[in-house]
């Protein structure tokens, strides 16, 4: 019976490395990052790009680790970890948070989902310390909750601050919750201000990004499509858009956008077992802002990419912008925008605009 099991154990991993190993992008004509960062502990889930206000060189790459135990981790632009947050209860997504007033001082934050505790975690940046010990309960009172995916928004009229949180099962119509998020002395509170999100019941919702300037909530609805909602809840609940039904292999997951001043731009979204990202214009077409039809499928040296980021600010050695992106080596890769734009003849964002 020893042997058995061994033997079992033995192709079981053999199985496991074979199937790693097939899910590696083999197009030829796949973009190579320019930086891969250090490996995490155990198994990379989702990034957010931290600007530093004052010197774009000390920027960071915040990601995580998801599993029991694993953590947030702070990487520099050369892909090296400078800080790092263990002990997290299986941390999914993240998102950073701007110019957060607590306690009469204004703070960046990295929001964390934590599922195994049904909790958001906060820390400050650039020195990853938690804010507001052991994290705060989201999904109150609801028997699915197992949070996942979070994304701030930012509204632009008052600088108030929203965390949009999904999870693993929910209901549609409020699958995803928003809660407002306030000031308790320097401690931080959640106020609770709609339940929204329609909801395809076919796999899950995780991936959520807020596009601050146009005012929008996007989400992947996995072998689904895509969501557009309002951001502010005082605009309803009304579905904006449901789009890119067709365009995937299997899973729809890590959204982005690539913005431009003017509010056009692209939105990027991971059809993670083609190992490619999708885009869309950002302000739909010109007769319509909600219509978002598929405009470029670009192949990435990633493996069944889940989250991704990206920034049209230049930062050092990525100049035009950076695409941030997971692969399930438990790295994160570090793109230059201009590799992606020249793939797929995109623009960049120059110095002039």
């Amino acid at each position: 019976m020893k042997h058995t099991l061994l033997s079992i154990l033995a192709i079981s991993l053999l199985a496991c490395g074979q199937q790693k190993k097939l899910s590696a992008s083999t197009d030829p004509n796949a973009v190579k990052p320019a930086v891969v960062t250090e490996k995490v502990m155990f198994d990379t889930d989702d990034p957010a790009i931290w600007i530093h206000p004052a010197d774009k060189s000390k920027s960071l790459i915040i990601g995580t680790d998801k599993e029991t135990g694993g953590g947030l981790y702070a990487f520099d632009l050369n892909g090296k970890i400078v800080k790092k947050a263990l002990g997290l209860q299986r941390p999914n997504n993240v998102d950073i948070a701007t110019g957060v007033v607590l306690g009469g001082k204004a703070t960046d934050i990295a929001i964390v989902t934590e599922r195994e505790t049904d909790k958001l975690r906060f820390f400050s940046l650039p020195d990853l310390q938690e804010i507001t010990a052991g994290g705060l309960e989201c999904f109150a009172g609801e028997a699915a909750r197992k949070p996942m995916g979070v994304a701030v928004y930012t509204r632009p009229s008052d600088k108030a601050t929203f965390v949009i949180v999904g999870r693993k099962t929910g209901p549609s119509g409020s699958y995803l919750w928003q809660y407002r998020l306030l000031d308790d002395k320097g401690n931080i509170a959640l106020q609770l201000v709609r339940k929204f999100g329609n909801y395809s019941g076919k796999k899950e919702i995780e991936s959520i990004a807020a596009d601050n300037e146009n005012g929008y909530i996007y989400y992947s609805d996995e072998q689904a499509g895509i969501h557009k909602y309002y951001a502010d809840p005082a605009k309803g609940n009304d579905e904006l858009a449901y789009f890119g039904q067709s365009d995937f292999k299997s899973d729809l997951e890590g959204i982005s956008f690539y913005k431009f001043p003017d509010g056009t731009g692209y939105i990027l979204v991971s059809d993670q077992q083609a190992n490619r990202f999708n885009v869309y214009a950002r302000e739909g077409s010109k007769s319509n802002p909600h219509e978002h039809t598929l405009i470029a499928s670009i192949p990435t040296s990633t493996m069944e990419s889940d989250g991704s980021e990206t920034s049209s600010v230049s930062l050092p050695g990525f100049s035009g912008g950076i695409f941030v992106a997971m692969s399930t080596d438990r790295t994160f890769q570090f793109y230059r925008w201009t590799d992606i734009a020249a793939k797929a003849g995109l623009k960049v964002l120059t110095p002039a605009q």
